[in-house]
């Protein structure tokens, strides 16, 4: 496949970045894109600090070598154990990264409490403790790791039993205590919102993260200088090209494409090089 010009890099453990790569192709279709889904490791969640960190080092690099112009860390457990590890070693690499939406709950909620779904790893980095201690004193917060909830979106299962009873351990409890809104701490999640949606009713506001991240995305290259207009974007039509890349099986992340995308594409097969490089 030819090079993409000018292209945003976008990674993620699996998946769930597309919710990202989804919000940015609608605020920005001129752009082009190369995601990459590290499907031969999925999940992030349970995997040590180090790991996430050797990881994301070495998809970063590949990215940069296929040409990105800014890196999009579309996952909140890799953007908790690696942001800032990727700054220090890329500095002159521009990175938006995931963030708990804790401020705009606390700002919002009626009740005081809210539910907060994110996994392991996030909830126990140090960007998360920052982000509650910023912006949600006086706000009384609920937090579950939704285990195998990954999982089942990677499977293309967003509305399966298995996936509602995952969510519905998660969110009674939550609902039992009074919450008005739910925090979507993994980028997976927002692909199984109708799904929380029917679990909390109307009255419960869930937050998706993936349109302020896509908007950061966008300030960032014009403050750079590096986002193509109209004037400067090819006249490609329904957008700007999209090459996905996984570490895992392509017909996987072919299959579920459509279901979580809305659109087709080829996936190339890269595989890792003692977990530091990839080849």
């Amino acid at each position: 496949m030819p090079a993409i010009p000018d292209p945003i890099g976008v990674f993620d453990s699996g998946v769930g970045g597309l919710s990202v790569l989804r919000a940015m192709r609608t605020l920005m279709p001129q752009e082009s894109i190369l995601y990459f889904g590290d499907q031969g490791h999925v999940p992030y969640g349970p995997r040590s600090m180090e790991q996430i960190q050797s990881f994301s080092q070495g998809i970063t690099k590949f990215l940069l070598d296929h040409g990105s112009k800014l890196i999009v860390v579309a996952c909140n457990t890799a953007s908790a154990a690696a942001l800032t590890y990727l700054r220090e070693r890329f500095p002159a690499v521009p990175f938006v990264g995931m963030e708990p939406a804790v401020k705009p709950a606390a700002e919002t909620t009626k009740t005081g409490r809210v539910g907060v779904l994110a996994t392991p790893a996030t909830f126990q980095g140090a960007l998360y403790t920052s982000v509650v201690e910023k912006f949600a004193a006086g706000v009384e917060l609920f937090q579950h790791t939704c285990p195998g909830l990954v999982s089942q979106i990677e499977k293309g299962e967003l509305g399966s039993g298995i996936t509602r009873a995952i969510l519905e351990d998660a969110l009674h409890p939550m609902l039992e205590k009074n919450i008005d809104t739910v925090v979507l701490g993994c980028t997976h999640y927002p692909f199984v919102i109708p799904l929380i949606e029917q679990i909390v009713g109307d009255k419960v506001r869930v937050i998706d993260p993936a349109p302020s991240v896509a908007k950061q995305v966008k300030r960032l290259l014009t403050a750079q200088g590096i986002h193509l207009t109209g004037a400067t974007a090819p006249p490609l039509h329904p957008g700007a090209p999209i090459r996905f890349f996984t570490s895992g099986d392509p017909a996987e992340m072919i299959s579920i494409l459509p279901v979580l995308l809305g659109e087709s594409g080829g996936v190339e097969a890269v595989k890792w090089k003692n977990d530091h490089e990839i080849v």
